[in-house]
């Protein structure tokens, strides 16, 4: 088969196939991979419906930020938590002391 018959031969997809070819990989967690074989069509194209119907850059990158900043406020958390707790250490033991 020529180069060119197979781009000619290729299949076309509606909009709505392609959404929910992206949905499966964004909101349900499928792999690429698993996806494209499934339904029978290339990686290569799932990626680009992905890139044209997935989450926008920005979101991910709200979405980056966000976690970045989770993990930020949970070492916060944990280290004013061992602060806590060695003050209570303390104040137990001077409490101790002076009684």
């Amino acid at each position: 088969m020529a180069l060119q018959e197979v781009f000619m031969s290729g299949k076309r997809y509606t909009d709505e196939f392609k959404i929910e070819a992206v949905r499966q990989v964004t909101d349900r967690g499928y792999s690429v991979v698993d996806v494209a074989e499934r339904l029978g069509v290339t990686t290569h194209s799932l990626y680009a419906w992905l890139k044209k119907f997935g989450p926008k850059a920005s979101d991910k990158q709200e979405l980056d930020d966000a976690q970045q900043e989770l993990r930020r406020l949970k070492a916060d958390l944990r280290r004013v938590t061992e602060e806590r707790d060695i003050l209570k250490k303390a104040a137990t033991y001077f409490a101790k002391q002076s009684g």
